[in-house]
């Protein structure tokens, strides 16, 4: 959908979550509301280069449109054309942009992404179903994306997100937004949503061309949303911190030939100084009141924001916060992060004894993960590998690591980085 759409840029990025959310509110179905939804927005795009662009508000415009495609369908529909009379009327009645008189919870103060992905945190779904259902209905993220993140087949992410559709409107029948004590027990599902949209954003976005493929962003303005609702949330504080630590740390990802940068290399002068600080801001606060998942990615991500330089980074404490990190959410990719951290800390320390052996001990750790683990963790290990064996000058090593890195890491900026790693001399 993205290419598309791209001269629609922030409109659409804005106006997608609204569309659906008042299309599903009308139809009482959130999948009706996605494929009409998709159809409005086609609409408009094929009026981009045409005088009868659309007038007003995007999202207005689109409902509008959206509401009288499924009306249509439902007059051709011979099982509906009973119901004939309601439909005609219904058409006469207002516009979307005052649906909120029809329907009291469009007009809440709640932020319609964050209505949507409490409707897809049902806990009638399994923790997959959710992430999955939430990541396209809500994000935007194609089957493929979602597919990568989960580590499984696109095929098999389809099947879920379709199992998912199904299940919720089996369970719930007609779509509505849960209240607000309803919504609080789904949060910590909402957040974890969140965060696999900014990492998805973080691992394969590092330069977004648009703002449609600026996932980073659209993941802060949820996160935004989300502390105004939760302001004394630990765990949203965090989330939103770990946010604006990871875009405040972008710039200066890429070199000129759009190539990953190695963090021991990174220009830290181009990092965004006020994030930062929002950032830190936010860490603090979660430090303050809870030591959850969020909480301590976020005293991850201030270490590595506030270090002057990657030698000067608190490896020790990185390693420590990993190590709660572990305790509390024990997913391979924490356990892949932890180890780098000691290996980093390891090669920063004077040669040794000591030295050697430990990193000894973690080289062995990160190849049982780089054959085993889940796929996203399993590469991740093996970049480590191969960082390992550069900077141990173990180089024709390291260069075969790269070469074979090349063939199946998902992101271009880091496939050509190992490319330029396989091919360099010396």
């Amino acid at each position: 959908m993205s290419d598309s759409i791209a001269g629609l840029g922030e409109d659409f990025v804005e106006a997608w979550p609204r569309i659906v959310r008042a299309l599903a509110a009308y139809t009482g179905s959130l999948d009706d509301a996605q494929e009409y939804a998709a159809e409005a927005i086609a609409r408009a795009v094929a009026q981009a280069g045409d005088d009868a662009r659309p007038l007003g508000s995007l999202a207005a415009w689109c409902t509008t449109v959206g509401k009288r495609a499924w009306l249509d369908d439902r007059r051709r529909s011979a099982v509906e054309r009973r119901n004939a009379p309601r439909l005609v009327e219904d058409a006469t009645s207002p516009d979307p942009a005052d649906e909120a008189s029809a329907h009291p919870f469009i007009g809440d103060a709640l932020d319609d992404r964050l209505a949507l992905l409490f409707v897809a945190c049902d806990p009638a779904l399994t923790e997959q179903a959710r992430v999955v259902l939430a990541l396209r209905v809500v994000c935007g993220l194609d089957v493929a994306r979602i597919a990568a993140h989960l580590g499984v087949q696109a095929s098999a992410a389809a099947a879920r997100l379709t199992r998912a559709k199904r299940a919720l409107a089996e369970a719930r029948g007609r779509f509505h937004v849960p209240e607000a004590p309803e919504r609080r027990g789904r949060l910590p599902v909402v957040l974890a949503v969140v965060a696999g949209m900014f990492t998805v954003a973080h691992r394969d976005v590092l330069d977004p061309a648009t703002p449609l493929d600026d996932l980073g962003r659209q993941a802060l303005s949820i996160a935004d949303s989300m502390v105004a609702e939760y302001p004394d949330d630990s765990e949203v504080r965090g989330l939103r911190a770990v946010v604006r630590l990871g875009l405040a740390r972008r710039p200066g990802r890429l070199d000129e030939n759009g190539a990953a940068v190695p963090l021991d290399e990174v220009d830290r002068s181009r990092w965004d100084a006020r994030l930062i600080e929002a950032g830190l801001d936010d860490a603090a606060a979660a430090a303050d009141r809870g030591d959850g998942r969020f909480a301590l990615e976020a005293a991850i991500a201030g270490l590595h924001s506030s270090a002057t330089s990657f030698a000067t980074t608190d490896w020790t404490r990185v390693v420590a916060f990993y190590r709660a990190l572990e305790r509390v959410w024990g997913a391979p990719s924490v356990t892949v992060a932890r180890l780098s951290a000691e290996l980093h800390r390891a090669l920063l320390a004077p040669p040794s004894g000591e030295r050697t052996t430990r990193l000894r001990a973690v080289e062995r750790e990160l190849r049982v993960l780089g054959e085993g683990a889940a796929a996203y963790a399993a590469v991740d290990a093996q970049l480590a590998l191969a960082d390992l064996a550069w900077r141990t000058e173990r180089r024709d090593e390291a260069r075969q690591h790269y070469a074979r890195l090349a063939e199946v890491v998902p992101t271009e900026s880091v496939r050509r980085f190992c490319l330029a790693r396989a091919g360099a001399t010396g």
